[in-house]
């Protein structure tokens, strides 16, 4: 699963700005809401859930023995990308530390220069 960091918002910003988390939401199909720097929800565009609905729903009237027969075709794991919870934490964490040592232009022309120890 790929994960754009700019399809992760706080759970502060949906609640004040639902309205841009939906532009996100069709923007890139899905945005992940995080709660105290923690995954908490994800929203998807409604064109997103149409194209996953049909497969979520196939799947669940599939037994075990034929979920098992299906994972065993996909591609090898080199092929595949996963993305878990916990690496999802450690790039939002590193993220979130990036931002705070760069430089950063507010909207009125103000600069926060790096912090240099």
């Amino acid at each position: 699963m790929n994960i754009y960091t700019k399809a992760i918002v706080s759970n502060s910003d949906m609640i004040k700005s639902y309205k841009n988390c939906r532009e996100k939401a069709d923007d890139f199909g899905k945005i992940f809401i995080m709660k105290n720097n923690q995954p908490d929800a994800v929203l998807f565009s409604i064109a997103e859930y149409e194209r996953i609905a049909e497969l979520i729903e196939y799947s669940e009237s599939l037994d075990t023995k034929d979920i098992a027969r299906i994972i065993e075709e996909l591609p090898i794991e080199g092929l595949r990308k996963k993305y878990t919870v916990k690496k999802l934490r450690e790039d939002v964490a590193d993220d979130l530390s990036d931002k705070a040592s760069d430089t950063f232009r507010h909207k009125d022309g103000t600069i926060n220069e790096p912090i240099v120890d």
